[in-house]
């Protein structure tokens, strides 16, 4: 099973998810071909309605603890409530990649 696919089921299963995307950004900055490192990670769901962001954040972190441990290196992280997510539909776009040897 792919990094990605880990992603997506541990999200789905921790979160009451109304939308989820888990793309694999790994092929925008410097690593080998076919890494799975760099993930945007746009999680809409009602159990963020009371938090704010960093604590969103932390919540997403303490489901993909292992996989933070285990070669996932960058997760951009996006977090909405559905009311926000109504209010936008759209996660920004991420920057390219500055760093290694992609600048």
């Amino acid at each position: 099973m792919s990094v990605q696919q880990v992603i997506t089921e541990k999200l789905s299963a921790a979160f009451q998810i109304s939308h989820l995307s888990v793309e694999n950004e790994s092929h925008r900055h410097n690593v080998p071909a076919g890494s799975e490192s760099h993930f945007k990670v746009v999680l809409v769901t009602d159990d963020f309605e009371s938090l704010r962001q960093v604590a969103r954040h932390q919540a997403v972190y303490k489901v993909l603890a292992d996989e933070l441990k285990q070669g996932v290196h960058a997760l951009a992280l996006h977090t909405y409530s559905q009311q926000e997510w109504a209010a936008t539909r759209e996660a920004p776009a991420s920057p390219n990649c500055m760093g290694g040897g992609k600048h």
